[in-house]
């Protein structure tokens, strides 16, 4: 595949991916999640091709390295999970980010880098645009009621965290622009970035923000002599007023949003760093009881995606992340370190923490073999961005999610790309020395290939029963999604009020196996005992 159909295969999927969403509001989460998984495992698959395709590939790096071990500690952490649905599905999402990573250096590396940071931040400005639209009264079927201003992310954390991860790069896009239409354009887009995480309160965001600028403003002092001259300096100064009047407006104009506290950004902007009291306490307490459950699994964790199904056990019964019937409340911990670290154990962990730290430092190095003002500023991004995202994720799941996990691979992958002499992405180069490329590719493009075909059928699945109604449908959906606690739990329900009881435990045993800790399901055993 030409260099040109992969940045366009990029291109495409970053914006689709934050669009995707289905209208049934039943599946209130996978209506948002399923969609976008398989725009994810679908632009991984078709780019997973000229990759095992290759002959000829440069020496893989250190930061390779990481990444291909976390991957397969993954791999064979899955193997040890109880719900290996959940495994599946989790393996999935790292899979093909690691492949559009890979996919996106090799571009960078190419010179490549311009046209897919751009639809990144494209991307980000219309994952912004449509959680404003929510804030300011537009209503849709794909927009969820419960944590609004989310837009097509049915939450608004999540749409926050987009766009702190992708602020960076959009800036990146306005400083380098080479029109002054594209310029301003840029710039209007990052003051709806700036108006959107006011409006979201999203405290994890706010904070990979100022993190991410800190660490931009550094580099850019750092590398003034590379860029001195240019527009930057003046392109930078109208964003951040631009900034500065959509906050203003925000707070003051009126919108749609039913906060409870009369003055909510400011009460959260003051528990910013609160970690004594409410959501804070809370999160601390998670994160210490999940400590306990990766000190229990030291090697291989319990699972990928089996955090959810384990917690239970390790958490006393006033904890804030249980809800009832022995369920947590979220299908994951408030930290993609801490799920990474319970559930697939501190190796990968580590493997991952140690392939960012690569990729930082080498934001930093080199820079006088750059060619011109546009790959310095790139490697700025490369920085900022690599920090907005392990600080979101420190305190929210992002990674462990498709659409900002599209968003960060390719934009860490293009950049750091950029004047790679020895990595994935090397053109030309000498035959791969390492064995464990090929292993390693093959071995991402088989979990992905499983990943489309679960997509798919938890796609018809949740159709069938958004379609159907109550009743049958669910029993229905149970023979596609096997996987799936909620249809079959619905379904084994369904059946034990029609006194089907044969069928009722059938669904109510799968069930169980899926989430060992649940009463619900027991409930329905007993009942048709």
């Amino acid at each position: 595949m030409p260099h040109r159909a992969t940045t366009a295969l990029l291109q495409i999927g970053v914006v689709a991916v934050a669009l995707a969403a289905l209208p049934y509001r039943v599946f209130e989460l996978d209506r948002y999640f399923v969609p976008k998984e398989l725009v994810l495992h679908g632009a991984a698959v078709l780019l997973a091709v000229p990759l095992l395709a290759r002959r000829r590939e440069g020496r893989p790096d250190a930061a390779d390295a990481l990444l291909a071990l976390f991957l397969a500690w993954s791999a064979a952490s899955a193997l040890f999970a109880t719900n290996y649905w959940l495994a599946q599905r989790a393996l999935g999402v790292t899979a093909s980010s690691l492949i559009l990573f890979w996919s996106a250096r090799r571009i960078g590396n190419a010179g490549g880098h311009r046209p897919i940071l751009v639809a990144a931040a494209s991307a980000t400005v219309v994952a912004t645009t449509t959680g404003l639209a929510q804030a300011y009264g537009y209503e849709s079927v794909f927009f969820s009621l419960n944590r609004a201003p989310g837009g097509t992310f049915g939450n608004r954390n999540f749409v926050a965290h987009v766009a702190a991860i992708g602020l960076p790069v959009l800036i990146y896009t306005v400083v380098t622009a080479r029109t002054s239409a594209g310029a301003l354009v840029g710039t209007l887009g990052a003051g709806a970035v700036a108006a959107l995480l006011v409006l979201t309160r999203s405290r994890a965001a706010w904070l990979a923000v100022a993190a991410s600028l800190g660490v931009a403003l550094i580099a850019l002092l750092a590398s003034r002599q590379y860029w001195r001259g240019s527009a930057t300096g003046g392109r930078l100064a109208r964003i951040a007023l631009t900034a500065v009047v959509a906050v203003v407006a925000v707070v003051v104009l009126p919108n749609t949003l039913n906060w409870r506290s009369d003055s909510p950004y400011l009460d959260s902007a003051l528990r910013v760093a609160d970690y004594s009291t409410g959501s804070g306490r809370g999160r601390v307490a998670q994160y210490m009881n999940s400590l306990d459950m990766t000190t229990a699994n030291p090697v291989f964790g319990v699972g990928p995606g089996n955090w959810p199904v384990e917690y239970v056990e390790f958490a006393p019964a006033a904890d804030r992340s249980l809800a009832d019937d022995g369920m947590t409340a979220n299908p994951w911990p408030s930290s993609d370190w801490v799920a990474y670290a319970s559930e697939r154990g501190p190796v990968a962990a580590l493997a991952l923490a140690g392939a960012f730290a690569v990729l930082f430092s080498s934001a930093f190095r080199r820079w006088s073999h750059l060619r011109g003002a546009d790959e310095v500023l790139a490697k700025v991004a490369l920085a900022a961005t690599i920090t907005a995202t392990a600080v979101v994720s420190a305190f929210d799941a992002v990674l462990l999610l498709a659409t900002p996990a599209f968003l960060a691979w390719i934009v860490i992958g293009a950049t750091s790309g950029i004047g790679l002499t020895s990595g994935i992405g090397a053109a030309g180069g000498e035959p791969a020395r390492s064995r464990w490329w090929k292993p390693a590719m093959i071995l991402a493009s088989l979990l992905v290939l499983a990943a489309v075909a679960r997509g798919t059928t938890q796609l018809a699945a949740i159709g069938i029963v958004a379609e159907g109604g109550a009743g049958t449908a669910w029993v229905d959906a149970a023979r596609w999604d096997p996987g799936s606690y909620r249809i079959a739990l619905r379904a084994a329900e369904v059946q034990a009020s029609r006194r089907r009881c044969t069928s009722a435990r059938a669904h109510a045993t799968r069930a169980r196996s899926l989430f060992p800790h649940a009463a619900a399901p027991r409930r329905v055993l007993r009942r048709c005992s």
